[in-house]
């Protein structure tokens, strides 16, 4: 994998991006005048960053049908989601656990091991994408447009002796310090909370002011992981939960049609999505991965869905969202120990 390939990991944003614009191309037509619809856009590099790149190639699509895309880049997910929210952004794209502010139901999609895998994951895009689905993406005066894959999201560790949960105790974790979630996970364990977020996590695994963090493969080279893994760490091959990108708009700026179709033309580039996924994961070396054992396995099962289910009980979780995702699960696998009990989470 190299860093020249990420643009291609962020092009079902671009797509997202571009089906945005043209649900009003009616409506601009109709009117005779050209819409201005500005799409706030998070990207840790800035505007010179790849997300943004793609995004500003579909600015004269865009006008060529009616609409004047205002593209803005923010290297800080914070403010994006600010602006977003004050209205200064007709629509924005964030990350899931970002997005949850917005739509508590997405915002829950990246709960803790509710998400094995990739199988799991398109069932539930799947589901999400079907019109029936749309009441569970609009609260309020907001509506999630599009979710697509990030991946699988594991622990990189830099001693691949830590490989159970009894030895996490007292290591230091880059931590979203802003994700009730992860701070939950972290303490749960006995692990000492690192504050971070998106644009310093790297930062400190690479330079050993943590012992472990938590990424999606596609970030492993663009963000030089390997340097914090190598040369006696190690990619845990478990996911911890499954990262995913929300495009959220302002339902009164856009006509009511948009935000399903820019779920049909998302669902329809999911193999993409997936395919630079699967490419990332192969292009990590081999030996870097670590299988835990069964048994291990059984253990972080375990301890994800108590952390699962205090921060539902909390409020922190849409129950919905999590009980959508359980019958997942179980239809994947009804082997599953928690599959025996029909109601639950």
């Amino acid at each position: 994998m190299k860093s020249a390939n990420l643009p291609q990991r962020v092009a079902v944003a671009a797509a997202l991006c571009a089906s945005l614009a043209l649900p009003s191309l009616g409506q601009a037509q109709a009117q005779n005048e050209i819409l201005e619809r500005s799409f706030c856009v998070f990207d840790p590099v800035g505007a010179n960053g790849p997300l943004f790149a793609i995004t500003k190639t579909f600015q004269p699509v865009a006008l060529k049908n009616g609409i004047k895309l205002d593209l803005r880049a923010y290297t800080d997910e914070k403010v994006a989601a600010e602006d977003f929210k004050a209205g200064q952004c007709d629509a924005v794209l964030l990350t899931g656990t970002r997005a949850r502010e917005f739509n508590k139901f997405t915002g829950s999609l990246e709960a803790m091991g509710a998400v094995p895998g990739e199988e799991e994951m398109r069932l539930l895009y799947n589901t999400l994408s079907q019109p029936k689905a749309r009441p569970f993406l609009i609260d309020g005066p907001y509506e999630v447009a599009g979710v697509f894959p990030g991946g699988a999201i594991y622990l990189h560790t830099r001693d691949r002796s830590i490989d159970s949960v009894e030895k996490l105790q007292g290591k230091r974790i880059a931590t979203l310090d802003y994700d009730q979630a992860s701070v939950r996970m972290v303490r749960h364990v006995g692990a000492s909370v690192v504050g971070s977020n998106s644009a310093n996590f790297a930062g400190k695994f690479n330079n050993g002011s943590v012992d472990l963090a938590y990424a999606p493969a596609v970030a492993y080279t663009p963000l030089e992981l390997y340097k914090g893994v190598q040369p006696n760490g190690a990619v845990v091959k478990y996911a911890l939960g499954y990262m995913n990108f929300q495009v959220i708009i302002h339902r009164d700026r856009f006509p009511d049609s948009a935000g399903q179709m820019v779920r049909d033309q998302a669902i329809k580039r999911i193999d993409e999505a997936y395919d630079i996924i699967a490419q990332a994961e192969a292009e990590i070396p081999k030996d870097v991965w670590m299988n835990l054992p069964q048994e291990d396995t059984a253990e972080y099962d375990k301890m994800l869905r108590k952390v699962r289910l205090s921060l539902l009980e909390d409020g922190v979780y849409d129950e919905r969202a999590i009980k959508l995702m359980k019958a997942i699960r179980c239809r994947v696998d009804a082997t599953r120990s928690e599959c025996a009990s029909v109601a639950g989470t």
